[in-house]
């Protein structure tokens, strides 16, 4: 069968060429070959210019006394790892060694402006309205500590800002130093120019005016103004078996440790070792606190904050502006006094509100001002140098933003505003350095109009820019980066949430952006936080805020009090050993 069909297809070949040859044009046959090609000629590419790799940030790291603003408005300092002398041999605390790792920690006491923020975000409770101390919710306050908090209410602020109550050892070592100061200063017995004791002034003060009296790191107000509460409970021999590194206090107890002095405390009773203990549900209108940050995350930016003025800019028109300043508020026998301190040659005007005598103290001018009875007041003083003329005052201030934000002329704000890192033809905007990193050159973050970085961030004298303090250097800090922004920050504070759109933090309804810094205050003829409280008030004038307290007894809680151990441990009394009864310190 195969033979008969190979017969056949041979025969239809041979019949197709016959009929091909008869006339029928022949088609053109196209074979392929089926064997290899030769080798392709290999393409020769344009030539491309390597891409520069990125040289790693050296980064020096923060050193003792590094501050950094934070994302309240406080200022943070840096506290190096070490060993610092503990205790100062008394019953409660014997003199030992103790090793802590680095931390940071409030340069001031948490003011009533701070407090304000955690409030409107819904993250803290309103404090007390404490008899005597200063109010609450009145502006002129916002510099000044915040009291009438509980324990649990200073712990929650903590939290609030990402960080917690400092323990007694963080705080100690933050007042004294590493070699055992006895007090923050030094080792000077204490006087009314360096701290605010014994009545000096008879009330609170503002966080940050005992320049004289900071402690080794910086931090103002480690003894005198306000007691502050600490996150340990307190242990009357805990120190005898206490951890030689971190201790942390006792695992329980029945009160909470405080530390520190107040307005109220006797000058032999002010050393920075001396503990204290108080219920942790009391509240007071000399106990306050600080924050203590061990491990700062980087939040991201704010969208929106206060415009400044940067310090010492404001300038009179050929003037001298008097030096002048509230020197202190207190109550006396039921009634409220505030003073003011004058220039030798200054002249004044007071509200009709006011009654005012002049007296001289140590060479200083006093004006002693008495307020309404049984009422608070606010009432103006205005201070001028008789020297100036009736020109026009300039000022010459002008509000400026953190690098990386914009002003808001409209409104006075700063708004976040993010640039391209790429570097132009006039180089890096104002408030941006200039970064070489293996050939590749771009714009980052640098210090403020003030020398300070953006909050969150700290300048490292090493890598010559400002940086946050977990080493990130690559965080997109006011540059528009969105995805490296999303995976950079650990979100935001309670009350904001981020914005992937705009690359930062949006407060929520209710929300508040922080306001002005601990010494500053808000200007609103300017729009901005202004250095100090004084603000300009014509040609060579300035006008003075001067408020007076209402005026209350104080509470007695001391003559319940019948034991005398618990009345000395206690901050506020005092135990009389003539009639052997514990009274109120005066």
């Amino acid at each position: 069968m195969k033979n008969a069909r190979y017969v056949i297809f041979v025969y239809g070949l041979i019949l197709t060429f016959m009929l091909s040859a008869c006339g029928t044009p022949t088609p053109v046959v196209i074979v392929v070959t089926a064997t290899a090609l030769p080798p392709t000629e290999t393409q020769i590419a344009e030539p491309v210019a390597p891409v520069p790799t990125l040289v790693p940030v050296d980064l020096s790291g923060p050193k003792n006394g590094t501050t950094m603003k934070w994302t309240d408005g406080s200022t943070l300092v840096y506290v190096p790892s070490g060993e610092f002398v503990m205790g100062n041999g008394g019953f409660n605390a014997p003199v030992h060694n103790v090793t802590l790792d680095d931390y940071w920690i409030y340069q001031t006491k948490v003011t009533n402006r701070m407090f304000a923020q955690c409030v409107a975000v819904g993250a803290c409770s309103a404090p007390v309205e404490e008899l005597g101390g200063p109010v609450y919710n009145n502006p002129e306050y916002a510099n000044y500590p915040v009291v009438g908090v509980t324990w649990d209410q200073s712990q929650a602020y903590c939290a609030w800002s990402q960080g917690q109550l400092p323990t007694e050892a963080q705080w100690e070592k933050a007042a004294r130093g590493a070699d055992g100061n006895a007090y923050p200063w030094g080792n000077d017995k204490p006087a009314c120019d360096l701290l605010n004791l014994g009545y000096c002034s008879g009330r609170t003060s503002e966080v940050d005016v005992f320049l004289d009296g900071v402690s080794p790191y910086g931090l103002y107000d480690m003894a005198g103004n306000i007691f502050e509460w600490v996150s340990d409970w307190y242990g009357e021999a805990y120190y005898t078996g206490a951890p030689a590194a971190n201790p942390t206090g006792p695992e329980s107890g029945e009160y909470r440790s405080v530390r520190g002095s107040s307005f109220e405390t006797d000058f032999d009773q002010v050393e920075s070792a001396i503990r204290h203990f108080i219920n942790p549900s009391n509240h007071r209108r000399d106990l306050g606190f600080r924050c203590a940050v061990t491990e700062p995350k980087l939040f991201a930016p704010y969208c929106q904050l206060s415009s400044y003025i940067p310090t010492g800019v404001i300038v009179s028109n050929g003037c001298e502006l008097p030096d002048t300043k509230i020197a202190g508020q207190y109550c006396a026998a039921g009634n409220s006094f505030a003073t003011v301190d004058l220039p030798a040659n200054a002249i004044y005007e007071v509200s009709k509100n006011l009654k005012c005598e002049e007296a001289v103290v140590d060479g200083q001018r006093i004006l002693t001002c008495l307020g309404p009875k049984a009422v608070e007041s606010t009432n103006e003083v205005t201070v001028c140098n008789p020297t100036c003329s009736n020109s026009p005052d300039i000022t010459g201030a002008v509000p400026t933003c953190d690098p990386g934000y914009t002003l808001d002329s409209a409104t006075g704000s700063c708004n976040y505003s993010p640039i391209i890192g790429q570097v132009g033809v006039a180089g890096c905007p104002v408030g941006y350095v200039l970064s070489d990193r293996g050939g590749q050159q771009s714009c980052v973050i640098g210090p403020n109009a003030n020398g300070q970085c953006p909050s969150g961030l700290y300048f490292d004298d090493l890598a010559g820019m400002c940086v946050p303090p977990n080493g990130l250097t690559e965080a997109p800090y006011g540059i528009d980066n969105p995805s490296l922004a999303a995976q950079s920050y650990s979100g935001c504070a309670t009350g904001f949430t981020f914005s992937e759109t705009f690359q930062c933090c949006q407060a929520v309804s209710g929300g508040t952006y922080p306001g002005c810094s601990p010494g500053s205050t808000y200007n609103k003829d300017l729009g901005a936080c202004s250095p100090g409280e004084i603000r300009l008030a014509g040609p060579g004038c300035v006008t003075l805020d001067l408020t007076t307290l209402q005026c209350s007894q104080t509470k007695d809680t001391c003559s319940p009090i019948t034991n005398e151990t618990r009345c000395i441990k206690n901050p506020f009394c005092r135990w009389d050993d003539t009639v052997g009864a514990c009274n109120i310190r005066k």
